[in-house]
Formats: structure tokens, C-alpha cells, sequence
């Protein structure tokens, strides 16, 4: 029998998804507005919580939920530290600081980790799918924005593992589909995708000031709109 989850992690975002893509950064990201500086600190950000969610997710990959939406494919780490390695050398990691922000979502995923690891697919669902789907498109703009050449600077984005990633995401839907859950927990886990969407909402709010340094205010504004 299908839990639907899939369909449930969807229709139960929705209204996050959009708030998400209204957050400033994100609509200056997608109008092309970004500075290598403020897009290197967005990678720095993330490459700590991709390195505390993937983590916990090889912790408990034996868990019999965790194992069936477990793809290693999918793990973005060593991809991060090939972008910030070409954007600030290979002392990148004496470079880096988590955001307030990221901070507070680092210690959640370690908290879920130690009491709740089921939660964990709703932040590996919430991150991995927004980057097979929306992070295409947002690799495209950094790549012409910033004028970079080919991959380099944007391998977060690259699946070489996944070639076909419709395919894939249709694979990792009919995994979601496939857990023998209830309808209470099938709605702790939207509840806590919901939560995820938050905290990178967070995420990219702290960088707005770095970025409206770069850009100016009024240019900040108008595309607030």
C-alpha cells in the first residue's frame, strides 16, 4: 500500500516553496544579481549542512525507512569543497564561518539525528529535490552572473551520478511512496519539511546584508518588487 508521501511532501510544501523563492536573496540570485563574494558564503553555508545532514544519513542508513531513501549519489560534500577550494584556495577552510542561521539548522539535523532520524528524509527530501530541480536553473544563472567557465565554481549543482535526473526524482518519489507509514507520522514529516524550508529561508536571509552592501539598497528594493 502507498503512504503517498511523495505526493503529501508536495501539496504540504507548496506554500513554503513559493516563500522560499521570495526570500530577497533568492529573487536577486534569480534576476542575476549576485556577487561571487555573497555566492561563496552561500556555498560556505551550505557545505555545513550538507556535511551534518549526510552524515546523520550514513549513520543510519541501516534504519529500515532511512535504507530505502538512502543514495549516496546524492551526497553534495566533497562537491562543495571543490567549489570553495576554487573560490577562496585550498585554505578555504580556515575561510568559513556558518551564518547564525546555519548554525541553528546544523544543530537541529544533529538533534533529529539523536532522538528522531526518521525526520531526517524531510530535510534530505526539502534540500536534495529543490537541487535536482530548482538548482539547474540557479547553476545557469552563476555560471553566466559571474562568468564563470564551464563547471568550475558550480559543481555543487553537478549529479555526475545522475544523468537522468527526472528519472531520478521519479525513483526517489515512489521510494517516499513506498514507506510503510501512518497518516500521523506521514504529517510529522511534512511538518518537518515545512520546518526545513524555514531554516534555509533563514539561510539566505543572513546573507542579504553582505549582499545589499555589494548592490545598494534602492538596487535591493527594486527588485523586491
Amino acid at each position: 500500500m502507498s503512504s503517498n508521501l511523495a505526493a503529501k511532501l508536495r501539496s504540504g510544501t507548496q506554500q513554503s516553496h513559493t516563500a522560499v523563492e521570495n526570500v530577497g536573496f533568492m529573487k536577486c540570485f534569480v534576476a542575476g544579481v549576485v556577487d561571487r563574494d555573497c555566492f561563496a558564503k552561500f556555498l560556505g553555508n551550505l557545505y555545513y549542512v550538507y556535511s551534518e545532514l549526510e552524515a546523520a544519513l550514513e549513520c543510519h542508513r541501516d534504519h529500515s525507512w532511512m535504507s530505502v531513501l538512502y543514495f549516496p549519489e546524492l551526497n553534495r560534500k566533497a562537491s562543495l569543497e571543490k567549489d570553495l577550494r576554487f573560490y577562496y584556495g585550498n585554505d578555504w577552510q580556515g575561510q568559513i564561518t556558518p551564518s547564525k542561521a546555519t548554525q541553528v539548522y546544523v544543530a537541529h539535523i544533529r538533534e533529529l539525528s539523536a532522538t528522531e532520524p526518521v525526520l531526517l528524509l524531510a530535510h534530505a527530501y526539502t534540500r536534495y529535490m529543490g537541487d535536482l530541480s530548482g538548482g539547474q536553473v540557479l547553476q545557469k544563472i552563476a555560471q553566466s552572473t559571474l562568468n564563470l567557465s564551464g563547471q568550475e565554481g558550480t559543481s555543487f549543482y553537478n549529479f555526475e551520478q545522475i544523468p537522468d535526473k527526472n528519472a531520478f526524482k521519479e525513483k526517489y518519489r515512489q521510494a517516499l511512496n513506498s514507506l510503510p507509514i501512518d497518516d500521523i507520522t506521514a504529517t510529522k514529516i511534512v511538518a518537518e519539511a515545512n520546518n526545513g524550508f524555514r531554516l534555509n529561508m533563514q539561510m539566505a536571509q543572513d546573507l542579504e546584508e553582505s549582499l545589499i552592501k555589494t548592490i545598494g539598497q534602492v538596487m535591493f528594493n527594486s527588485l523586491m518588487v
